[in-house]
């Protein structure tokens, strides 16, 4: 029977939470909070794969400098150079434990995986199995962590709140059983895992997104949060009106893909020396130019040129989810839109994901190490997930000290709020953020945002306080501040820079900084 003193509490079960839960049950027992959603979440659907320095002919210097570039100016360079270098052994790690990454068919093949291109890379350095590289990475740490003894998994609770002692420490989490009822979940430590704020957008790549939740629960107990306005559209989404998000990785570029307008026109190279190889932002808007110029719901993305046992081996879970919904890639363009995607900022940490607050960490994309900067360069994020995950377990390794408990849960309100009216209340916000707060933005559009935001507020905060929490009306209690500290950041940049393009400031700073915030903002 372990103690809350000796247990870590893991929220959030997707690569990041999954890696450092099997890293630190040998050291410590593991709760770790995964519901059902986690297998539809951003790591299961992520497709191209892994960046790191494993080709005789890379090096680190190389993947670094390409990171920095993509980041815009605001990446932070020791975390940057911490990530990069820990890149190949995390990588060894996940071969270790089965990981069926793609072989490379090549008889002189100089690494024995097949290692594919991304945008904003300069060479070939991502790992990847097949287009289902998430899929994959998931699939082989659950199975690890079900049959570790020291994980126990947690599928019916959700946690809507962090709980904390009477010293400002972190000691697990309030949480919500399938029925609806509260519990109290307390631990010595406590890792976020919990995702990023894609899911305050009406369109995203991500069947279930999270909403920033995590990200908003850390700033309840004092953490900063830096660069939210930094919100990362992937660009190239399937255009199905009719059916669920379905990312077409970035890879089907870096093999040879090219954007044609409506017309059929090619216009990247047009646009950038890189072409449909420039890093996420460029290409992002230049979609979105092309969209708006023509009155369109989308541009093409085509591979048809490319031998169809290529595009068989390369993207067998594409092309089979494509003829699926009544398209063959290997013969026709494929209908492609910008959808929001990844979130750059997040909770302020350090190099082992340790927050401001005590015994709280955070790992993954509800974090910011300072490793993306102003826009994330393809395949880092898993990067990223897998070395703070690793370096977050080495930290806690030695169980916290003796403690307090935090004060009992609070009583609950009333009955719980009609699905409907949360479910409502929630597209009003989806649809404020992705009119006003995406893409491209505007001073006039983020100051009718920020309005509509804080009368929303008034409303949100009303089904809040006369409710009993259900987990949909406290992912929207969290998100819609979330969003007004979003919309506070953006408004503050007086430039353009990376994923943040304000058409009333065009320019970039020349001496450009990362941007915090805390809850206290709201006041």
């Amino acid at each position: 029977m372990t103690t809350p003193t000796e247990r870590v509490l893991v929220i959030g079960g997707g690569v990041a939470g999954l890696a450092l839960a099997l890293d630190l049950a040998d050291h410590r027992p593991v709760i770790l909070l995964r519901p059902a959603s986690d297998d539809a979440g951003a790591s299961r659907w992520a497709q191209g794969g892994i960046a790191a320095v494993l080709a005789p002919d890379d090096d680190i210097a190389s993947h670094v400098a390409d990171t920095l570039v993509a980041g815009a100016g605001l990446c932070d360079e020791a975390a940057v150079r911490f990530t990069v270098t820990q890149g190949p052994a995390a990588i060894d790690w996940l071969l270790a434990l089965g990981v069926p990454f793609t072989p490379d068919p090549r008889p002189e093949a100089p690494y024995p995986y097949h290692l594919t291109r991304e945008g904003g890379h300069g060479a070939r350095r991502i790992i990847h199995a097949a287009d289902a590289t998430g899929r994959a990475v998931i699939g082989t740490l659950v199975a690890r962590a079900q049959a570790h003894p020291g994980i126990t998994l947690c599928p019916s609770l959700t946690a809507i709140g962090l709980l904390q002692d009477a010293d400002g420490a972190c000691r697990g989490a309030r949480c919500l059983d399938e029925r609806g009822e509260e519990t109290l979940l307390l631990a010595g430590d406590t890792v976020l895992a919990s995702g990023g704020a894609s899911g305050l957008y009406r369109h995203t790549t991500s069947p279930a997104p999270t909403r920033g939740e995590g990200m908003l629960m850390a700033a309840e107990l004092g953490a900063r949060l830096m660069n939210l306005e930094f919100q990362q559209f992937h660009p190239t989404c399937l255009y199905d009106p009719q059916g669920a998000p379905f990312l077409i990785s970035e890879a089907v570029r870096g093999e040879g893909g090219i954007l044609r307008n409506l017309a059929g026109e090619r216009f990247m190279p047009a646009l950038d020396d890189r072409a449909e190889l420039a890093p996420r932002d460029i290409v992002a808007r230049a979609i979105d130019a092309q969209m708006q110029r023509e009155g369109g719901e989308h541009v093409w993305l085509d591979i048809s040129h490319l031998p169809a046992a290529t595009i068989r081996r390369l993207f067998p879970t594409i092309q089979a989810h494509c003829l699926a919904r009544g398209l063959d890639i290997a013969r026709a363009p494929i209908p492609v839109v910008p959808a929001a995607h990844y979130s750059c900022g997040g909770v302020v940490t350090d190099l082992n994901g340790a927050t401001e607050v005590a015994h709280l960490y955070a790992i993954g994309e509800v974090a910011a190490t300072g490793l993306h900067g102003a826009n994330r360069m393809a395949s880092n994020s898993l990067l990223e997930c897998l070395v703070f995950a690793r370096a977050a377990a080495r930290a806690l390794r030695r169980p916290a000290g003796e403690w307090q408990a935090p004060r009992p849960a609070s009583p609950s309100r009333g009955t719980p709020p009609s699905a409907a009216s949360v479910a409502a209340l929630q597209g009003e916000l989806g649809e404020i953020m992705s009119r006003r707060v995406a893409i491209v933005r505007d001073d006039a559009g983020l100051a009718e945002a920020e309005a509509r935001l804080r009368e929303l507020g008034e409303r949100v905060t009303t089904e809040w306080r006369h409710h009993a929490p259900t987990a949909a009306l406290a992912s929207l209690w969290h998100s819609l501040r979330l969003a007004r500290l979003t919309v506070r950041l953006a408004q503050a940049r007086r430039e353009s820079r990376g994923l943040h393009y304000n058409r009333d400031c065009p320019s970039g700073a020349a001496k450009p900084r990362p941007s915090f915030i805390g809850l206290g903002a709201l006041d």
